[in-house]
């Protein structure tokens, strides 16, 4: 396959996403057979597409039976506002994050994390989050159970009326 040289994907790109979504694991010769395609090009653009980070393949666990027991949404505010990003970073920097984005509204912050139990999530809000220059306020939601973690539905980029062009 020659060199893709744009980065938007094309139907098979989104087939072999879709495939790895499935199941992580799956060889080029299974990926290639299912799409009827070469081996070759499956193991070129999955390539391309790591290369370019539309695609890490990783082991996803359940945080609940490897022992996360708190799992909170955190919404943080931060004053001054020119300390956001880096106050971002240094959240970003902590193991007990899973997400996080800068938001609009009240708060300028979400932040997911996953603590061993309450006395650790306790722990992490006084002695990290609250003690980052910069962090004014925060909220904190607890999950008490997560019904769904999920990848985005690949079909919804190419289908529907919201991806209709006007």
């Amino acid at each position: 396959m020659p060199e893709k040289v744009h980065n938007e994907l094309d139907e098979l790109d989104f087939l072999i996403l879709s495939q790895l979504q499935k199941d992580g694991r799956k060889s080029f010769t299974e990926v290639a057979e299912s799409l009827k395609v070469s081996v070759g090009t499956i193991r070129n653009r999955i390539q391309w597409l790591t290369e370019t980070k539309t695609l890490q393949v990783i082991g996803r666990v359940d945080p609940e039976k490897i022992g996360f027991h708190a799992y909170a949404s955190i919404f943080i505010k931060v004053s001054p506002a020119s300390q956001i990003i880096p106050v971002a970073e240094k959240i970003a920097r902590l193991p007990e994050v899973s997400f996080l984005a800068m938001i609009s509204g009240i708060y300028d912050l979400e932040v997911n994390v996953m603590c061993r139990n309450n006395d650790h999530l306790i722990w992490l809000m006084n002695e990290k989050i609250h003690k980052i220059k910069g962090v004014d306020e925060t909220s904190t939601n607890m999950y008490f159970r997560v019904f769904k973690i999920a990848q985005p539905d690949l079909s919804l980029v190419k289908s529907g009326p919201a991806s209709k062009k006007n």
